[in-house]
Formats: C-alpha cells, structure tokens, sequence
C-alpha cells in the first residue's frame, strides 16, 4: 500500500510527474515507526494514545532504560516491525546528565519483506 512520502521534519517529496511523491515496502514501514516515534501522545486527534512523544525527555530527568522500554512498547504497535528477532534498541542521553540530546539506535526485522532495516536518529532541544 503506498502512502504519501514525508520524512519527519523534511517537506512533502515531488513525485517525478510532479505531483506528490509516494512510498511503500520497507521505507514506508520505516517512515511510520519513525513518526510514531516522535508523535507526542494527544497530538494525533484521531488516535489521542498514538505516540511515543520522545521528544518530551529532552531536559527532562529520564533514564535511558526507560525510553528504551517506550520505544519497545509503540515499535511493536507498527505492522512493519517483526516480533522476532527482537529489535536491537540502543539509547543514549548526551553526556552530562545534560538531557539536551537523545540518541536513538534501532535495528529490526521488516515484517514483510524479512530485511534487517536500522533507524538511527537524534531528539534535541
């Protein structure tokens, strides 16, 4: 199923007719987990619990385990994602104890298509 391509914080892709670039397979099941991601809870109005909202640590006294035990719990909310093998989730806070940066390392099984696909992104202030 194709979907409107827009990676997060990037403009809408032109299509190369011109019109609104789409995406499907692996990229697109990437691009939904990685939206899902950084979704604050209550901001999607159609689904208020949709959302990991990682950005909401940023400054905030959180533990790396704890944000990786949320990535864990909405990653697996995406069809995309197989169950097994369970994804790899590797979470950093800057050094410090500054809470200005969240670094984010994901490596897991495209359910449909059986590729490995990683995601690796920051959050910052």
């Amino acid at each position: 199923m194709a979907d409107v391509f827009h990676q997060w914080g990037s403009d809408l892709v032109i299509g190369p007719t011109g019109d609104i670039g789409t995406i499907d397979g692996s990229a697109w099941g990437q691009q939904r987990v990685l939206r899902r991601l950084l979704t604050n809870p209550g901001d999607y109005i159609w689904q208020l619990d949709y959302g990991a909202g990682l950005a909401r640590f940023i400054g905030q006294p959180a533990s790396p385990l704890q944000i990786r035990a949320i990535i864990r719990s909405q990653i697996f909310k995406e069809a995309s994602v197989a169950r097994q093998p369970e994804p790899l989730i590797n979470v950093q806070i800057s050094p410090g104890g500054a809470s200005s940066t969240v670094y984010v390392y994901i490596r897991y099984v495209d359910a449909e298509s059986g590729q490995t696909r990683v995601l690796s992104f920051s959050v910052s202030s």
